[in-house]
């Protein structure tokens, strides 16, 4: 009798053990996708700066956008797509220039040191290949084209030119040299397949809705002191990588910072940057500011001191110049304070009006 309960404890106890294992098992499993799901996701949002970036498409079309009003958004080209030999070669070297650009143009640069010491990515964000982050996708098929601030016929070359001259800062490198043309090489790479005159999705920076206010430069400093200081530092000065070369988070205002000249000092261009990309780890699909706090910030770095350029032959036609330039004259009635922070409405309204009656005449 006492064998058989025994017995009976053992069978009980050793289904009791099978269950344990089988359990054990299912939740090792359960465990195991779960971090290779999270590694993988991982890997696909990590981006390194020293590698060319990618998108792994054939070429650098195109899919249909969720917002009806675009036609087609733009993806950059998979690195498989760089062609081999010296032709590859001069794309990888572009990418390099625009990555780390201060380390060989920069104050301590290798080549010369002609500017301040900021990186073409800085603005160009991922090496030009982020939506909404001023990406390189349109940007060799748009030219030559008409600048209405030089008032002629551009080639894509005096672009760079006009960055290194405000943007960076600086002077530019002679269009002859070959970092110039490895520049270009990358960027035509960057937008193979766009023709001229295609809308794409996500190029330049967003045009936020203008508000009915002028933007707010004294709340803005609240939240350049709760979203941006982390990196940009107390006083905008930036953060310099670990070699001392370049800039890891670039410096916001003053001397090593992007002059008055820049596209960024126009605040509805820093606006729609500032919304879609800051602070980090923010997208487009996934901003982290309010479209009032993304006007406000913005309001406020563009009011801190920074280098000043000399602007009195830009923009020859005045008419052409865009309604947030702060530097007069203009062909219109309003101050150059309302130019600079708003509200944009009552001034787009008014060339609108000119572009009527014009029609009209």
């Amino acid at each position: 009798m006492q064998n058989r309960e025994e017995k009976e404890l053992i069978n009980a106890v050793m289904k009791i053990a099978h269950y344990l294992v089988f359990i054990t098992s299912l939740v090792v499993c359960a465990m195991l996708i779960i971090i290779t799901v999270l590694v993988a996701g991982v890997s696909s949002n990590t981006w390194s700066y020293r590698k060319v970036p990618s998108v792994p498409s054939k070429s650098s079309i195109i899919i249909k956008p969720s917002n009806p009003v675009a036609t087609e958004v733009w993806r950059s080209p998979a690195p498989g797509t760089i062609p081999a030999g010296k032709a590859g070669d001069q794309i990888r070297y572009g990418g390099e220039l625009i990555a780390h650009t201060a380390n060989y143009f920069g104050p301590k640069g290798t080549i010369a040191q002609i500017s301040n010491g900021m990186n073409c990515q800085n603005c160009h964000l991922d090496g030009g290949s982020r939506l909404f982050g001023n990406n390189f996708g349109g940007f060799i098929a748009s030219y030559p084209k008409m600048s209405n601030r030089s008032g002629r016929v551009e080639p894509a070359a005096e672009r760079i030119v006009e960055c290194f001259n405000r943007s960076l800062g600086g002077k530019s490198p002679d269009t002859d040299r070959n970092e110039v043309r490895a520049m270009l090489a990358y960027m035509k790479w960057m937008g193979g397949g766009v023709k001229k005159g295609q809308k794409l999705y996500g190029s330049g920076t967003e045009k936020l809705p203008y508000l009915n206010v002028p933007a707010n430069a004294v709340k803005g400093k609240i939240v350049f002191l709760l979203k941006c200081k982390s990196c940009h530092g107390d006083k905008g000065e930036g953060r310099l990588a670990i070699d001392q070369r370049s800039y890891l988070y670039p410096p916001l205002w003053g001397e090593h910072s992007y002059n008055d000249g820049a596209g960024m000092f126009r605040v509805i261009n820093l606006a729609g940057f500032v919304k879609n990309n800051m602070p980090y780890g923010a997208t487009y699909k996934s901003p982290q500011l309010t479209d009032q706090e993304a006007w406000d910030v913005a309001a406020f770095i563009n009011s801190q001191p920074r280098m000043h350029r000399n602007q009195h032959s830009d923009w020859p036609d005045i008419k052409r110049k865009p309604i947030d330039l702060p530097f007069g004259p203009y062909a219109d009635p309003f101050s150059e304070k309302q130019h600079k922070l708003g509200p944009f409405k009552p001034i787009e309204a008014f060339y609108k009006s000119l572009t009527y009656k014009n029609k009209n005449l």
